[in-house]
């Protein structure tokens, strides 16, 4: 019945113009469906009308106030409220099921900071500098039979998820390994479909009434890679082997106290890295190949660099070509790894430009039009890397993996990957468009995707 209600209620909720939603009259159930739906959309309409600060309720039923900043001197006041100001966990609660109550993502201050020292060495220097052959090899193996026409979006999902599980979890490839890929291909498949991931949204809908129930079958799944996940972390335990993996990285590492993190920390740090690195990755890849085979010039000027390094170019000296860097900028400009930095909810108070934001409320610095600033990036909506090569931003104005104490771990990790596969793809094939339909953003789990596909070919 609740279902049926919530259908019913998104429905009713297209008849409203999208400029209204700030409205008192709209619930914040429909808010929340319109932001689920179409965030781009939203967010450009909430920013048109009402400037770069504007409040919604969009978390749910009983929503708080939700302001989102994209102004850079805004973003900047906001990085730099003290944390014991801001509440991390009630901000992100939505997350709790899917990334585990040990993740990261939901920890506050102390705890937050021993896991981000534990964390951040295993994606830094030396350390990834040795997953560079890997990933082109992963890439390779991956396109070995392409065929005439490839779905990008098809394609770029499996390298990503094999990378995750071999670079991160570790894992080689048996019986395990393609258990795990299989379950979390279904289920990462299935968030990212509105319908799905609203339950998140919406705790009332979080009621198990068994494995056919829509909750049910989530926690079904979960538990079944949960223990796969467990019983490779207990197998590791008990092996001699070094490895390099970020796993094992991990799991000998301790801090401050001489303490490592436990079973189920090191569970939800790996299911975090893999939601927040496995879809949104893939995405940004998805862009990269349709504006890059999109703009003929850009293609040729990429290429040349390219080709410049001979026959065998190495990792390292493919991520520090500066074009190449610079068209991953401004497609991760244009379409950031996700629309928003982490959200943090006021404990008493803090002031912003001026303005005092009381008790509950919800802090959202927007990457997404932060980015999209006439003032900062002039014709916003072209895509035009030289910006990148003529010009410095700062993280204030540019920020795809987010930014403060609470920027993404990974960051340096996923550009290293995309640039990777991304050129190792480029160095194999020529290719084009399969077709030349125009695309536009859509929302496909956390992050945003071309509609339709991006479909390519074997150039003639």
């Amino acid at each position: 019945m609740l279902s049926q209600a919530l259908t019913s209620a998104y429905s009713a909720s297209l008849r409203f113009h999208p400029q209204k939603l700030l409205n008192k009259q709209i619930s914040p159930i429909l808010q929340t469906l319109h932001l689920i739906t179409d965030p781009p959309k939203f967010l450009d309409n909430c920013a048109a009308k009402y400037g770069d600060t504007f409040t919604v309720r969009v978390l749910g039923i009983n929503s708080p106030p939700v302001v989102f900043l994209s102004h850079p001197q805004a973003i900047n006041e906001c990085f730099s409220i003290p944390a014991k100001e801001l509440d991390f966990q009630k901000a992100t609660h939505v997350f709790k099921p899917l990334f585990g109550e040990k993740s990261i993502v939901l920890q506050a201050d102390s705890q937050h900071n021993r896991q981000r020292q534990l964390l951040m060495p295993t994606f830094h220097g030396d350390r990834m500098k040795s997953y560079g052959e890997q990933i082109c090899q992963i890439t390779k193996q991956a396109t070995a039979n392409w065929f005439d026409t490839i779905s990008i979006q098809r394609v770029m999902p499996d390298i990503t998820l094999q990378i995750i599980l071999q670079i991160v979890f570790g894992l080689h490839p048996g019986t395990r390994y393609q258990q795990l890929r299989k379950l979390l291909t279904s289920l990462l498949e299935d968030i990212t479909k509105p319908w799905y991931s609203s339950l998140f949204f919406f705790p009332p809908l979080q009621r198990d009434f068994g494995a056919l129930s829509p909750w049910g079958n989530y926690l079904k799944r979960r538990q079944e890679i949960d223990e796969l996940i467990y019983a490779e972390i207990n197998e590791r335990r008990r092996e001699t082997e070094t490895r390099i993996d970020v796993l094992s990285l991990l799991m000998s590492s301790c801090d401050a106290n001489g303490e490592q993190m436990t079973n189920q920390e090191l569970r939800d740090q790996l299911i975090s890295l893999l939601l927040l690195g496995y879809e949104t990755t893939a995405g940004v890849l998805s862009w990269l190949f349709y504006l890059i085979h999109a703009h003929p010039k850009v293609k040729n000027k990429l290429m040349q660099e390219l080709n410049s390094l001979g026959n065998t170019p190495t990792p390292e000296a493919i991520i520090q070509l500066p074009y190449l860097n610079a068209v991953c900028q401004e497609t991760l400009r244009i379409h950031p790894i996700a629309l928003i930095c982490t959200p943090r909810m006021v404990k008493n108070s803090v002031t912003i430009t001026g303005k005092e934001y009381t008790s509950g409320s919800i802090l959202i610095p927007c990457i997404y039009l932060a980015h999209r600033r006439q003032e900062t990036y002039p014709n916003p909506e072209k895509f035009i890397p030289e910006r990148f090569i003529n010009q410095k931003f700062s993280s204030y104005e540019y920020l795809p993996f987010g930014g403060g104490y609470r920027g993404c771990i990974g960051a340096a990790f996923s550009l290293y990957e995309m640039k990777l596969i991304l050129a190792t793809i480029l160095l194999r094939f020529n290719l084009e468009l399969a077709n030349n339909r125009p695309v536009k953003p859509v929302r496909r789990g956390i992050t945003i995707v071309p509609s339709g596909g991006v479909f390519i070919r074997k150039a003639s």
